[in-house]
């Protein structure tokens, strides 16, 4: 809205006018043929109104293009593509009419550490090959700040756990979603000398009894030594 005349579209200190054509009605009836048909007001745009002095900021329009900045309250689960309907906040109406609402469509940025699905949450999880053998607490993000899990001794890369409630609040109904906790046995890197070889004796000292320690490998090298042995 212009702050200078306030939406009207006068210059300061006069007022449109009742418009002379259509009588303040916006509105003209025409001859065509036999009938009589009712259109806008050709003089006035439907307005009712003239205005014969305008303003000299918004040249008789009412408004005048601004750039605003406006805070908007996210509502905790919304989805991607959703939108919020902030009423009064659009285009302002002509000549000190209603204002039109502003609809923001909000698009959700990926996160480093989090993917979403729904209610629920994904992430990966890095621990050591000791921690995914022998077992242990480990910290895990969550949108609440960390916590804590239990691995069990003996876990594979690509094991999932759960934890509940630990997801994305439903926006329709509250109910929390949960939390999928990917694991990834990282690789040690960068080994010295001395770390090499007490791998090396632990891998001499589980080959003896390898079903036992590696019950998949081995059974993956069975049935690779039974493929090769029929052909």
């Amino acid at each position: 809205e212009c702050s200078t005349c306030h939406g009207t579209g006068a210059r300061p200190g006069t007022k449109p006018t009742t418009c002379p054509t259509c009588h303040g009605s916006g509105t003209v009836r025409v001859q065509a043929g036999i009938f009589q048909v009712q259109q806008t007001c050709p003089h006035c745009h439907g307005t009712g109104q003239v205005i014969s002095d305008p303003c000299p900021d918004c040249r008789g329009e009412g408004m005048r293009r601004t750039a605003r900045v406006l805070n908007v309250k996210i509502p905790a689960g919304i989805n991607d593509g959703q939108r919020i309907r902030l009423a009064g906040k659009g285009e302002p109406g002509q000549r000190g009419g209603a204002p039109g609402d502003l609809y923001v469509e909000i698009r959700i940025r990926p996160h480093d550490i989090f993917e979403r699905d729904g209610d629920d949450l994904h992430t990966a999880l890095p621990i050591s090959f000791v921690t995914a053998a022998l077992g242990g607490e480990v910290t895990v993000p969550t949108l609440d700040g960390e916590s804590t899990m239990a691995i069990p001794e003996g876990t594979q890369c690509n094991k999932t756990f759960r934890m509940r409630g630990k997801g994305v609040k439903n926006l329709r109904t509250g109910d929390m979603g949960d939390l999928f906790v990917h694991i990834e046995i990282e690789t040690p890197v960068n080994l010295s000398a001395k770390q090499k070889d007490l791998l090396r004796q632990f891998d001499e000292s589980v080959k003896a009894d390898g079903e036992k320690h590696n019950p998949r490998a081995q059974g993956f090298f069975d049935k690779m030594k039974s493929f090769f042995t029929q052909k």
